[in-house]
């Protein structure tokens, strides 16, 4: 929206707000236990401080923002502990919209995933690691959404929000896309053969690597 057509003030503001700032901290752009001061938010976003106000209390709800009582908000900071919680609910919501896009997904659908299957195999091949990063989150979100599943979906969407720096710190360590990428390519083969069990299976056994990287 042109900054001369944007309301500083109301809801559409603090959609504005929210909007930007959830981008900033998925994309990186603000850190962990980065403090976040309405005064110098609102000026930069061309908001009133309620309006930031409103939008960090959203993501703290969303747990992307920690708001501590007498010193402001900041970053949310997402220890391994915490990730590799996380990720073990993934484990059963994943398997579940798996399993299920076995069973729903049609035959074009299921020609994506093989698809994305190929482009991942070639960014491991050409040494792409934030290329086969964003084509595993791709990979997640296609399940997910051939599932069906909307409750797994929506919960997945703001467990996954907490995880995305330990996920694009570990898409660059050394040697894990090739190690995930058989275990993509696991997923796509039992969901492809429409067997909702080994898929599930799949996911889980993918998790489960995840965990043990997170660890390492």
């Amino acid at each position: 929206m042109p900054k001369e057509a944007r309301p500083s003030t109301g809801e559409q503001a603090k959609q504005h707000a929210l909007t930007q700032l959830r981008q900033a901290i998925l994309q990186g752009d603000m850190a962990p236990a980065q403090r976040l001061v309405e005064n110098e938010l609102a000026e930069q976003f061309d908001v009133t401080r309620a309006s930031i106000r409103a939008a960090l209390i959203d993501l703290a709800a969303e747990g992307l923002v920690e708001r501590i009582r007498n010193r402001g908000s900041r970053v949310r900071v997402v220890t391994v502990e915490e990730a590799v919680a996380i990720t073990e609910c993934r484990m059963v919501l994943e398997g579940l919209c798996a399993a299920k896009a076995a069973v729903a997904a049609g035959d074009d659908q299921l020609a994506e995933l093989a698809d994305l299957g190929r482009a991942m195999t070639k960014a491991v091949a050409d040494g792409e690691p934030v290329t086969y990063s964003e084509l595993n989150h791709e990979l997640h979100d296609k399940v997910r959404e051939f599932s069906g599943q909307q409750t797994a979906v929506a919960l997945l969407e703001r467990l996954n929000a907490q995880l995305v720096r330990h996920r694009f710190q570990l898409a660059l360590r050394p040697g894990r896309p090739q190690q995930s990428l058989s275990e993509h390519l696991a997923m796509i083969e039992a969901i492809t053969a429409r067997d909702p069990q080994a898929a599930e299976a799949a996911v889980r056994a993918h998790l489960t690597s995840v965990i043990g990287a997170l660890r390492d």
